[in-house]
C-alpha cells in the first residue's frame, strides 16, 4: 500500500468521524487514521456509540505492532481521563506511536489534556490540520461543550410564499416524501426534537425517527420535548405513546421567561444536563420566533416546496423584528434539491452591539 500524507489521512479521519453522527452523544464524533513509520495506513477507527471504544483504540487494535514509530491522525485531541473507557493518550503512548496529529483541541475540561500527556511522554504533537473541516463535522458537540447549552437547528417546511399551511389549516403535506425522508435523516443526528404545545394540539405529531416506506422505527430515538408552559399536552397525544422518551417542559418545572412562557435559555441548560448536545426545533412558528428573537438558533434548515398558497399561517411569527434594519440576516451554506423541493441551510449572522 502506498504511503499517504498527513493531510490525506486527516481528510479520511473526518469522513470516518461522520459515521458516528447521531449515535455517540453525549460524546463527540471522532475519527482516527494510523500510519506506520513508512506512512502507510495500518489502522482506521471511529467512535461508534457512547461507552464504546474510542476511535484511537479501534485504529490501534487494527494496527497492532505496526503502530510503533507511526503517526496517529485524529480529528479531536485524544482524551486524557478515565471514564467508561481508559485514556486514549495513554494507549497511544503505550503503543509506541511517535507522532500524533490533531485537528481540534478538546474543549471538555474533564477530558482535555491529552496533548500535554503525549508531549510529556516524548510524542510529537501537531495541532490544527484541517481544523475548520473537523470543526464543521463536530460542530454541535463542540458548540455545546464550549458554552454549556445545546446546538439548536431550526427546521421548517413551507411553500415558496412562506406558508406552513393553507387558510383552512391543512398542511399535509406541504413538501414531498423525499423531503420528509430527509427530515427523518436529520432527526436521526440530534439528541432532542422540540415543539410547542400548539403544534401538538394542532397536528398531534409523533416526532419519531421512522422509515417512511414501511413505518418502522429507528433503534435510537431522540428525546421528544414539548414546550408547554401550563401543561396542556393531552394524555392521549402521540408524543406520549412510548415510542420514544418524552419530556413535557412546563414553566413551573423549568422557569418562567419574560413572555410568561417557558424560559428558553433555562430549557436549553436543562437539556444540556440531560446529555443533549444537539436540538432540532420543529415547531411551531411562534416558538421558532421566540428562539430566534432570543438569539438561540445556530442553524436554519428550510424545506421549500414549489407551491403557492397566497394565504394561511406563516412559517415564522414574532421573531423580534419590527423594521427592516432588525432583520435576522442569514449566511447561506448549502442549497440542495430534494425531490421537487429545495433544502436551504443557513447560519444566522451575529448582530452587532
Amino acid at each position: 500500500m502506498a504511503s499517504v500524507s498527513v493531510d490525506e489521512a486527516m481528510r479520511r479521519a473526518i469522513e470516518l468521524a461522520a459515521r458516528g453522527l447521531g449515535t455517540t452523544s453525549p460524546n463527540p464524533v471522532v475519527g482516527c487514521v494510523l500510519l506506520d513509520a513508512d506512512g502507510e495506513v495500518v489502522g482506521e477507527g471511529f467512535h461508534a456509540y457512547a461507552g464504546g471504544p474510542h476511535a484511537e483504540i479501534v485504529a490501534l487494535a487494527q494496527a497492532g505492532q505496526r503502530a510503533k514509530g507511526g503517526t496517529a491522525v485524529v480529528t479531536l485531541e485524544p482524551c486524557d481521563h478515565v471514564g467508561r473507557t481508559s485514556p486514549c493518550s495513554t494507549a497511544l503512548v503505550q503503543a509506541g506511536v511517535a507522532r500524533v496529529v490533531i485537528a481540534v483541541p478538546d474543549p471538555n475540561p474533564v477530558a482535555t489534556g491529552g496533548a500535554a500527556t503525549l508531549r510529556a511522554a516524548g510524542v510529537r504533537v501537531d495541532l490544527g490540520v484541517r481544523e475548520a473541516e473537523a470543526e464543521s463535522g463536530n460542530v454541535a458537540w463542540l458548540t455545546a461543550m464550549r458554552r454549556g447549552w445545546p446546538y439548536v437547528i431550526w427546521k421548517y417546511a413551507a411553500t415558496l410564499d412562506g406558508r406552513s399551511a393553507a387558510a383552512d389549516g391543512t398542511s399535509m403535506w406541504i413538501t414531498s416524501e423525499a423531503a420528509r425522508m430527509d427530515v427523518h435523516a436529520l432527526r436521526a443526528t440530534v439528541d432532542a426534537v422540540v415543539v410547542g404545545v400548539g403544534t401538538v394540539l394542532a397536528d398531534d405529531p409523533r416526532l419519531t425517527v421512522r422509515n417512511l416506506r414501511d413505518g418502522s422505527l429507528a433503534i435510537r430515538q431522540p428525546l421528544r420535548v414539548v414546550v408547554d408552559s401550563v401543561g396542556r399536552t393531552p394524555d392521549d397525544a402521540r408524543v406520549r405513546d412510548g415510542a420514544a422518551r418524552t419530556w413535557v417542559a412546563t414553566a413551573e418545572e423549568v422557569g418562567t421567561g419574560p413572555d410568561g412562557g417557558v424560559d428558553l435559555p433555562a430549557l436549553l441548560a436543562a437539556l444540556h444536563t440531560r446529555g443533549v448536545r444537539a436540538v432540532l426545533l420543529e415547531g411551531g412558528p411562534r416558538l421558532a420566533g421566540a428562539f430566534l428573537a432570543a438569539g438561540l438558533v445556530d442553524r436554519v434548515v428550510g424545506y421549500l416546496a414549489p407551491r403557492l398558497l397566497g394565504a394561511g399561517p406563516a412559517a415564522l411569527v414574532d421573531a423580534g423584528v419590527t423594521t427592516i434594519a432588525e432583520a435576522i440576516d442569514l449566511e447561506l451554506t448549502d442549497v440542495t434539491q430534494v425531490g421537487p423541493d429545495l433544502r436551504i441551510t443557513a447560519l444566522p449572522r451575529k448582530r452587532e452591539g
